[in-house]
């Protein structure tokens, strides 16, 4: 992490520039190359005539919970008035690190990121949903929410500087970091490999409770259904029905009992689908109805058993798709009310299960199975995720078009980079989540 006085030289640095120029306001110093040479020293820049929006205190708390995350997040504060044509493209080549930027323009926010960290949609919908905010609260949930996905490590530039010494350190250090740079290098892989542990294990501890939630619901409908081998009617199907479904019961407490990661969750929601659906099998045998088609479970909430038909559901600001849906959601949906939707508790309050993190992507996966999941998902913050070619190697892969290699960030691209990722913005350039102007509207693709 970078040490207090080479973040104190940057800000003074910053603020020399801006008071050299004389003449103008403030902010008349301050161009987009000021601006990349203050982030590639920290992840943080707010522009002098900005100060009163965002504190010098607020900006190094947010910059020292990006260093403390390892991540490549950079974040602007600049004033209504700075030129944004091709803002974000000049600053990423200006920086020339791979990463996701953000800028605070005035009362204006906006956000791109090199697409070899994170999906540019994923982007957009943490754009959309810290929307309206102060540039404090928006920018710490922002800062929060991008953490939690984007792919990737910090520069090694913000790690320089640390010490007592400037002069005689940095004329050692010329030495050092050659004999040092392997050692280094595997320092920095290890506190990476760590932090994902650390990351993988806080997600399951939230999903285990999920799960139970799910076990547990299951094992109350055995209890419901009160049915005995010996009762009179029962035959070897019905017995084989109920056989299946302890089976999957057990299958399903014993695989959650051994789950280490995530995406050891996928084995358990597989079960209780299988389940499920025995149950749905044997209850039909004992009224005499037709047997069920094996179907999906219902979208909203799996608990609610398997589907009975596909029905047209559109997520706030998002496409319309079909899902399965349970008979009881089909009326709601058909009576347009809202579906009983399964939320679980995030650091936000309850969400969604689609809009509450990536570990929730194997549980769905177990749910629904690969096939389905692209066209399920699509446009939800989950999806969104899922899509992006890290995820495969953080939570498992199979999941139909998901999936697909690691992330890498943080490194010296240079302007060797895809443009694409950083058209529109401010300027409203072209490409989705452009700003439209006028109260914070941005011009589509998101959730």
């Amino acid at each position: 992490m970078k040490g207090a006085l080479a973040r104190g030289l940057s800000v003074c640095l910053i603020a020399f520039a801006a008071l050299a120029v004389g003449g103008g306001g403030a902010h008349a110093a301050t161009d987009v190359p000021t601006v990349a040479e203050a982030l590639r020293e920290s992840p943080v820049y707010v522009d002098p005539s900005m100060a009163r929006v965002l504190s010098e205190a607020d900006a190094e708390a947010l910059a020292a919970k990006i260093e403390r995350a390892d991540k490549p997040v950079f974040v602007a504060v600049l004033p209504g008035d700075f030129p944004t044509e091709n803002l974000f493209r000049n600053l990423r080549t200006d920086t020339g690190i791979t990463g996701l930027y953000a800028i605070r323009l005035g009362t204006r926010f906006d956000a791109k990121v090199d697409s070899s960290l994170m999906p540019a949609a994923a982007v957009r919908n943490i754009v959309t949903s810290v929307r309206g905010e102060d540039t404090k609260s928006q920018l710490d949930h922002f800062t929060d929410l991008a953490l939690a996905n984007v792919g990737g490590s910090a520069p090694s530039s913000w790690s320089e500087g640390d010490g007592d010494g400037v002069g005689t350190g940095a004329l050692i250090g010329v030495g050092a970091v050659v004999v040092a740079g392997g050692a280094g290098a595997y320092a920095l892989v290890r506190r990476s490999r760590r932090r994902k542990e650390a990351e993988r294990r806080a997600a399951l501890d939230r999903l285990r409770v999920v799960v139970d939630e799910d076990i547990t619901a299951f094992g109350e409908e055995l209890d419901r259904l009160d049915f005995h081998p010996a009762e009179a009617g029962a035959d070897d199907a019905m017995r084989a029905d109920y056989e299946r479904a302890l089976d999957a019961y057990d299958k399903a407490k014993s695989s959650m009992a051994a789950a280490t990661r995530p995406e050891d969750v996928r084995g358990v929601t597989e079960a209780l689908e299988d389940g499920r659906f025995s149950l749905a099998v044997l209850a039909a045998r004992r009224e005499g109805k037709p047997l069920p088609e094996r179907r999906a479970p219902c979208f909203f909430d799996p608990r609610h058993g398997p589907s009975v038909a596909d029905a047209a559901w559109t997520p706030a600001g998002g496409a319309t798709r079909e899902v399965p849906v349970c008979a009881a959601d089909q009326v709601r949906l058909a009576e347009g009310s809202d579906p009983a939707v399964r939320e679980v508790d995030t650091e936000y309050g309850r969400r969604p299960y689609w809009d509450a993190g990536p570990a929730y992507g194997p549980w769905a996966g177990g749910y629904f199975g690969g096939g389905i999941l692209p066209g399920l998902l699509v446009g939800t913050m989950l999806g969104s995720m899922m899509a992006g070619p890290a995820y495969a190697a953080d939570y498992g892969s199979g999941y139909g078009d998901f999936g697909g290699g690691g992330y890498e960030g943080g490194d010296v691209s240079g302007a060797d980079f895809d443009s694409t990722d950083f058209s529109g913005g401010f300027d409203g350039g072209g490409g989705g989540g452009d700003f439209g102007g006028g109260g914070g509207d941005f011009g589509g693709g998101s959730f």
